[in-house]
């Protein structure tokens, strides 16, 4: 079972995929090469690798909606 703790945020805008804050790194506002194919593909629940321009990290997204991307690791502390 998947936890809000293994979820990341990110946003649309236009074509593009941003993070606020990559996880690995933290450097802010970070433009992804994540496609809209790629986005739909993870919304279906079909696994998508985003490897993170910024620090080259690696995020095994399961699945995703709207907002969140879900991972397969721990991504963020429970409060």
């Amino acid at each position: 079972m998947l936890t809000f703790e293994n979820t990341w945020p990110y946003e649309k805008m236009m074509d593009d995929i941003y993070l606020q804050e990559c996880p690995f790194c933290q450097k802010t506002n970070v433009l992804t090469s994540f496609s809209e194919d790629s986005l739909e593909l993870a919304k279906e629940g079909i696994k998508q690798l985003l490897i993170m321009p910024c620090c080259h990290g690696k995020l095994t997204i399961l699945r995703a909606d709207d907002d969140y991307f879900w991972t397969d690791e721990k991504l963020r502390e429970s409060r």
